[in-house]
């Protein structure tokens, strides 16, 4: 059985750990949210190792496979087992490259099989009325209504939507610089109406919410402090009750699927997307095509004489 408790790993194993993290920073850009989990990752397997007198470096093939294998009869989702093994295909391949090792133990193993589950998009009347939902005549919801347009119009991540600095934005040339995942910038263009909704918070209600302080971030809460993810999701949650949407099918991160998924339904190309919504892997973006797949099933299935 895995050990159920956390006894403290050698200080040894804590610093090699460390100096993987910091040489993956520093070559890769790996963010914060992928190296607090690659640390969880390798303590988990140091600790495994450790209480059967073994360490990182003087790992085995077999060694990992047994591991793999109890996490397995532990229930471990095969979400975490990949994220387990993507961590240990970079550690033990940067051993391998500074010469820590002779051999990489993981050469042979293979990622749990995952499902590809269709994301969850909105219909374009259903976005409509969550964008109509917010009371533009309050400073709250003239806020709300600028976050959620930005929101549908350029596809960000909740984390790059409440983290933007007002400097982001260029309204002259309709466009915002967007920090991603490995501190990427890219360029991403607003479209005319989130513009306009982000112009009239910029000039209504933002000067209200920030108290007459001098604030960096872009959106704020009534506390003249920064939006946080969890503020955002209760807002949107909020928004479509009143717009008489069913909550349970909206969430901020489907927002970004809506982007996506009505891009591709109107004819994007797929490279454009993946630039827009920041993938790194184009592999990860073709995921929306299996959505617009089932969106010409049904479409078929509904219309057709012989559907």
């Amino acid at each position: 059985m895995l050990a159920q408790s956390k006894p403290a790993i050698a200080e040894n194993e804590s610093v090699l750990i460390e100096q993987f993290l910091e040489r993956s920073w520093a070559e890769n850009g790996l963010a914060r949210p992928t190296q607090d989990s690659y640390r969880h990752d390798l303590e988990g397997l140091s600790r495994w190792l450790q209480s059967r007198s073994g360490h990182l470096l003087g790992v085995k093939r077999q060694d990992l496979f047994d591991y793999l294998s109890e996490r397995s009869g532990q229930n471990y989702a095969a979400r975490s087992n990949a994220r387990l093994l993507s961590a240990l295909r970079s550690f033990y391949a940067q051993q391998l490259r500074f010469g820590s090792i002779k051999e990489d133990p993981t050469a042979l193993l293979e990622l749990p099989k995952l499902s590809k589950g269709l994301p969850k998009a909105l219909s374009e009347s259903e976005i409509e009325a969550l964008l109509n939902g917010p009371d533009t005549g309050t400073e709250q919801g003239l806020r709300d209504r600028a976050m959620i347009e930005l929101m549908y119009a350029t596809g960000l991540r909740v984390s790059e939507l409440v983290n933007l600095p007002s400097t982001a934005i260029n309204l002259r040339q309709g466009v915002l610089r967007v920090m991603g995942k490995g501190s990427k910038e890219r360029l991403v263009p607003m479209g005319e109406e989130s513009q306009h909704w982000l112009e009239q918070y910029l000039q209504k209600s933002r000067p209200v919410l920030a108290q007459k302080k001098n604030l960096q971030p872009l959106f704020l809460n009534s506390k003249a402090e920064a939006m946080t993810r969890q503020q955002f999701w209760a807002l949107v949650k909020k928004t479509a009750v009143h717009a008489g949407i069913d909550s349970s099918k909206v969430s901020p991160h489907g927002l970004r699927h809506s982007f996506a998924t009505h891009l591709l339904n109107h004819g994007a190309d797929l490279r454009a997307l993946q630039m827009l919504l920041g993938h790194s892997s184009l592999s990860t973006t073709q995921i929306y095509t299996l959505v617009a797949k089932e969106g010409l099933k049904r479409l078929h299935q509904a219309h057709h004489p012989r559907g």
